[in-house]
């Protein structure tokens, strides 16, 4: 479900770039020292995008460091660590624990149990220490469920499970930042969210697959691509709004690059991909 909030490379400056790499190679860093390899394994590019966020709030000192990764060994990669990757590295490692949980009930797949009981210590260690977060996640993944069980319709209802999950684990602390991070967090998780059932709109079809989008379909006159095109970007504006009222001066541009273009990456990819299937069924029928 995650891995839509990611930057534009071509719309970044070669510093901001290098900047971005090094919090995403610092979050790399702290899933490894936290739970080893397999830790690696999990990471992804939205948690990269809270560190960013959170350090530019806080406004937070980086510790840097130089070292060689197995998959780029030729040059020495640089990373960015702080508080804020040691609190994004723990919700990347709860996220991806239920993803792993919700993969076995749904696929039964084996290597996804045992994949999530090697994590159940570092769950329980950060159970401990973010019980609000956890429960939150908790809470989300059990709606979800039951949700997905009387197959509910009300997309609003649906996706606003992900918004106040989300939002939860943006709100870091308890302080002045909290409401508007969790505002932010819910808007962003109601884009993910929405991201998500329009990948697997398709797919979700054929297979009979609970999809909240099928029922809207059914409800809308006009085209469902145009209709969540709306949709998504009327979630992402309530993100903007949301990221414009935080006092945040330390790396803004990152930061717009992401919530104005970056997020829209996967949209733009699966349009193209539509677009490209669209023609080939027309030159075969040309046949």
């Amino acid at each position: 479900m995650f891995g839509y909030i990611n930057i534009n490379q071509k719309e970044l400056s070669e510093e901001n770039r290098k900047a971005y790499q090094a919090y995403y190679c610092g979050l790399c860093r702290r899933l490894k020292k936290n739970c080893g390899a397999k830790g690696q394994m999990l990471l992804n590019y939205d948690m990269t995008f809270l560190v960013v966020l959170l350090t530019g709030l806080y406004e937070l000192s980086n510790e840097e460091s130089e070292f060689t990764c197995a998959i780029h060994p030729t040059k020495k990669q640089r990373a960015w660590i702080n508080e804020a990757t040691d609190y994004a590295a723990d919700m990347n490692l709860v996220l991806a624990y239920h993803n792993l949980i919700d993969d076995w009930k749904d696929e039964k797949a084996y290597s996804k149990k045992a994949f999530a009981k090697m994590l159940d210590k570092d769950y329980t260690r950060i159970m401990s220490k973010y019980p609000r977060q956890v429960k939150a996640v908790e809470e989300f993944m059990q709606k979800t469920a039951e949700a997905e069980q009387r197959l509910e319709t009300n997309l609003d209802l649906v996706a606003g499970l992900s918004g106040e999950m989300l939002g939860e684990v943006f709100c870091w602390k308890e302080d002045e930042w909290s409401r508007e991070l969790k505002t932010l967090g819910f808007y962003m998780g109601k884009f993910i969210f929405l991201m998500d059932a329009y990948e697997d709109y398709e797919e979700d079809l054929r297979k009979n697959a609970y999809n909240p989008l099928i029922f809207i379909r059914e409800e809308q006159a006009q085209d469902l691509d145009t209709w969540c095109r709306l949709l998504l970007t009327s979630m992402m504006s309530e993100c903007a709004k949301s990221f414009e009222r935080l006092p945040i001066l330390l790396h803004a541009d990152i930061l717009r690059n992401i919530l104005y273009s970056g997020v829209w990456s996967k949209y733009e990819y699966l349009q193209l991909k539509k677009r490209r299937a669209e023609e080939k069924a027309k030159r075969k029928l040309r046949k």
